[in-house]
């Protein structure tokens, strides 16, 4: 009987996260959650920050969880959401709780940057799409206001590497959540020097980079013993999130591109080296690291965000609440392609009323306005699936293979009416599933560094073999051809 192995995963969120254990042998994997936790906004003088001594209190109680269990933990991995970092000082304490990237104090922050470093030079060497909360301006920022956390660091450690250094001691940088600071050369895979400078920071703040499946330390002696755990290594993991779900794509070659479906989507595509041309800087497409030096070339589009807070408007206002198989009954029996919205537009970032938003849009490009919930759903499924298309074919423009497949993977795997427009929209097969990625590939590194897969494809292999996919073959193909011209339209017009 081969052995199993047991691996317990901390899957973080922006908004909550959870302690997973996973079970790995036979060519099979399963999960289990142990525990579930919040994760909020901590506000304090006009600031925003990640209350880390409470995540680290949420880790140990997994921990405990763990215990519980009666098996004995493999290793543990962590991964989190990018861009946020702690403060360390020289005895190793944390000079105060990570500020978090939704404060607004970087608000005009790349323009300022760009002043002594041009936003092109910028790109060209990191090759990561500029958003004003990357941690590049987060310290830029920090050090324009005299922050004495800043002044008395030692070194920042990125959230995943907090976590882990706080259960086990050992200061890491991880190659892939570094990758999300917009300070990493992805050519030379080492932070850039210049930016460095330009920010102010030293480059001593910064570790040395560790790759994902490296084995950074034990849990402490304390939480060894109060945990019952004993002295479990602790791996670094493809510690961003979207690293982590990629590496659980059960694709086979390298002909696919993947979507990270949720709130917000993340389309790309998997390459060896890093995509920075011309286009690439003109289209906002973002570099960043993947596993075995592998590079996540994608774009961000904004996902079930429109969806999202029609709902909670319709929950408020009119007492309406739809669950998911009730919208995809609604959305089916609408008519197609009656109101089209980009969901990028800037006046759908956070109005007061979404639904108003996507009215006014639909009157401003001389469309119908959608006159009911169906209509709403209707507009929004086929407005992100023709998104999904556009950004496919730019895709296509730039990669170094055909893109025979796209696989969804997240909690849209789940959605069968929006994968099966996508479907429709794209024009290739779409696979469906794992709808758990990111806790997945969390694990699966973690087996790659106890030896028990011993590359990414066989990860994947193993993966396929474990999950349920489901798959979605293109249909009305000419309908959906005529309605990507006059999308593509309306885009434009607006």
């Amino acid at each position: 009987m081969e052995k199993l192995h047991h691996f317990l995963a901390f899957d973080l969120g922006a908004t909550s996260g959870r302690s997973i254990l996973a079970t790995v042998g036979g060519d099979k994997l399963e999960m289990k959650e142990l525990t579930r936790f919040p994760n909020v906004l901590l506000p304090l003088d006009g600031k925003f920050y990640w209350n880390i001594y409470g995540l680290y209190e949420a880790l140990r109680a997994g921990l405990f969880a763990a215990a519980k269990e009666g098996v004995k933990i493999d290793s543990i991995g962590i991964d989190t959401w990018g861009v946020d970092f702690v403060y360390v000082g020289k005895d190793g304490s944390f000079l105060g709780c990570p500020r978090a990237y939704r404060d607004p104090y970087t608000e005009g922050a790349p323009e300022k940057f760009f002043q002594i470093v041009p936003r092109k030079e910028v790109y060209d060497a990191t090759g990561i799409q500029i958003m004003n909360f990357n941690s590049l301006y987060q310290l830029f920022t920090a050090k324009n206001e005299g922050s004495s956390a800043l002044e008395a660091a030692d070194k920042i450690l990125f959230m995943p590497d907090a976590l882990s250094y706080m259960l086990t001691g050992k200061q890491v940088c991880e190659y892939t959540i570094a990758s999300t600071s917009q300070m990493l050369n992805p050519k030379t895979k080492q932070f850039e020097q210049k930016l460095l400078d330009a920010a102010g920071v030293k480059s001593s703040l910064l570790p040395d980079i560790i790759v994902p499946g490296t084995v950074i330390g034990t849990l402490t002696d304390a939480l060894a013993e109060e945990t019952g755990l004993g002295k479990v290594p602790v791996v670094a993991v493809a510690g961003h999130d979207t690293a982590s779900a990629v590496a659980a794509v059960p694709a086979e070659g390298e002909g696919f591109a993947y979507l990270s479906s949720g709130t917000w989507s993340l389309m790309g595509i998997e390459v060896k080296d890093p995509i920075i041309t011309e286009d690439s800087f003109s289209m906002n497409f973002t570099n960043e690291g993947g596993v075995e030096g592998t590079t996540r070339f994608l774009k961000n589009i904004t996902g079930m965000w429109l969806l999202e807070q029609c709902r909670k408007e319709w929950k408020k206002k009119q007492n309406v609440s739809y669950s998911y198989p009730v919208i995809e009954q609604l959305g089916t029996s609408a008519d197609a392609f009656r109101s089209l919205v980009d969901p990028d537009d800037p006046c759908f970032a956070n109005p007061p009323s979404m639904t108003q938003a996507i009215e006014d849009y639909c009157k401003k490009t001389g469309q119908p306005v959608p006159m009911n919930h169906a209509q709403f759903i209707r507009c929004i499924y086929d407005s992100l699936a023709l998104k999904y298309k556009c950004v496919l074919n730019n895709l296509q423009n730039v990669a170094p293979f055909k893109i025979e497949k796209l696989h969804i993977i997240g909690g849209g795997a789940v959605n069968k009416l929006m994968s099966q427009l996508t479907a429709n929209a794209v024009g290739i097969p779409v696979v469906c599933g794992p709808g758990e990625a990111t806790a997945i590939g969390n694990v699966m590194m973690q087996a790659k560094a106890v030896g028990v897969v011993n590359s990414l494809p066989e990860m994947r292999q193993l993966i396929a073999k474990s999950i349920q996919t489901n798959i979605y073959l293109p249909e009305d193909q000419t309908a959906w051809e005529l309605a990507y011209r006059r999308y593509c339209q309306i885009i434009e017009q607006k």
